[in-house]
């Protein structure tokens, strides 16, 4: 039995954003969140529920989720599995967004409601060793969270090394499925007597998916698979030119300029072999060439 790699864009959003199968995401955010007794949410309502994309209307993977608890807040669930960079202001701008969008013009400021944001990463962005961390507004005097309408939880994938033997919390489990699901040929003991991870891993053996579903699953893998290999290919003849004519720059005017000539030439061999492949802003943050200079390359 093979399972589908729940990081994966369209297996992410058919276990977790699929509206007959709510407690699955239900179960995922209280653990999360470590929500219990009152707090605990009992409902959710999708804002964007799962369907089948379109290959060339692929969106990112995110998650709008009305959860109804003593509160009615809202949730975003995120997961990233390639680092674009400033994650960090990403959520924020996304937070920001969904808390703005409560409240129609004219409305009273009283009817907004809370925002949770969790991101679920496939690379580390802090460089302390937790592998979940929670991030509030603290007020730096009175250590007191007095504005409390923002709350941020990060899973960074790579810091999480834990085996099956040592999962005890609903939350170990859930991270673990997510990371590890695609390795594992039968569902674990640990997971056999959960309803919600039964359900999990039985969406995810892709026996029920149909034919467009797998086609999407299939195109999106080999997309990251070719964008990872074009970019290591890219990265290794950008250095080779760059380099050469760099070390000829350096025997000429010295070292110093000359490797730093070389740098700027192997980035932009590194950005010409990205230009069918990546978008202009995503070239620039790559290679740290101007958003100008990959205009005239393109």
């Amino acid at each position: 039995m093979k399972f589908a790699d729940p990081k994966n864009d369209l297996a992410f959003k058919k276990i977790f954003g699929d509206e007959n199968h709510t407690n699955i995401l239900i179960s995922f955010l209280n653990s999360v969140l470590d929500f219990k007794d009152e707090k605990t949410i009992v409902e959710v309502s999708l804002a964007n529920p799962y369907q089948v994309p379109k290959i060339p209307e692929l969106k990112e993977t995110i998650l709008d989720i009305k959860a109804k608890n003593r509160n009615n807040d809202t949730f975003i669930v995120e997961m990233q599995k390639k680092d674009l960079g400033d994650f960090t202001k990403r959520s924020l701008y996304y937070t920001s967004k969904a808390y703005i969008s409560q409240l129609p013009r004219g409305q009273d400021y009283t009817r907004l409601k809370k925002v949770y944001f969790i991101g679920i990463l496939n690379f580390n962005i802090f460089e302390n060793k937790n592998y979940v961390s929670r991030h509030l507004i603290i007020n730096q005097e009175t250590n007191t969270q007095d504005l409390d309408d923002f709350e941020f939880s990060f899973i960074e994938l790579h810091k999480f090394n834990k085996d099956l033997s040592e999962l005890k919390s609903h939350l170990d489990k859930w991270i673990y499925f997510i990371k590890n699901a695609s390795d594992l040929s039968l569902v674990p003991e640990q997971y056999k007597e959960i309803k919600e991870f039964k359900e999990a891993f039985n969406i995810a053996t892709q026996t029920s998916w149909n034919k467009k579903e797998i086609e999407v699953y299939d195109y999106i893998s080999l997309k990251e698979f070719d964008e990872i290999n074009a970019l290591k290919t890219a990265e290794r003849k950008g250095m080779e030119k760059g380099m050469e004519k760099g070390m000829e720059k350096g025997m000429e005017k010295g070292m110093e300029k000359g490797m730093e000539k070389g740098m700027e030439k192997r980035n932009i061999e590194i950005a010409k072999n990205l230009l069918d492949i990546l978008d202009d802003e995503m070239i620039a943050l790559k290679t740290g060439l101007s958003m100008e200079l990959i205009k005239k390359l393109r």
